[in-house]
């Protein structure tokens, strides 16, 4: 019973898709009375909108964007295994909204580096969300304290203009 509650306030959709490429990421098109759905559970339709489903019946949770004009849904190789290699192939899709909060918290060496790097700060704070989210993500999710410490340290020298980070170039 719960779960039929939970299916009419948030329906899961279905769709078939074809793998298209921009630039080296693999994407679908979502259809618009999709989208239309989904903007209406989200209560907006701009912006990242937090989505999950099953491709091909294998579960992802991933975020829809909106890029030169067209909502796209991006196909990663966790969500499809080889996707860059699968242009052209049709594809199962699932999606329906995600309510749940997906915040990262700042690995606590980020947090004291920045700190002890006013300068660094000051341009983190500057930062589009989205890239701050970014540089928050990537070290959170490293392993190993060395590979925290490394990074940390690379993400001050990016902030501060002397290196690259993530594959970006200065801030």
């Amino acid at each position: 019973m719960l779960f039929l509650e939970r299916k009419l306030k948030n329906p899961i959709m279905t769709f078939s898709a074809q793998i298209e490429i921009i630039g080296i990421n693999p994407f679908v098109f979502v259809a618009e009375e999709i989208l239309s759905e989904i903007f209406r559970q989200a209560g907006k339709n701009r912006g990242a909108i937090p989505i999950r489903g099953t491709v091909n019946d294998k579960p992802y949770t991933q975020t829809l964007v909106r890029y030169t004009g067209a909502w796209r849904l991006y196909i990663n190789t966790l969500m499809l295994k080889n996707s860059p290699k699968r242009i052209g192939e049709i594809i199962e899709i699932n999606v329906e909204y995600d309510p749940i909060e997906r915040t990262i918290e700042m690995h606590p060496k980020l947090q004291k580096a920045l700190s002890e790097h006013k300068e660094a700060e000051k341009v983190f704070n500057t930062l589009s969300p989205s890239r701050r989210h970014e540089i928050i993500r990537y070290i959170s999710h490293l392993k190993s304290e060395e590979s925290v410490e490394k990074n940390v340290q690379k993400a001050i020298n990016f902030l501060l203009g002397k290196r690259r980070f993530v594959r970006r170039d200065k801030p």
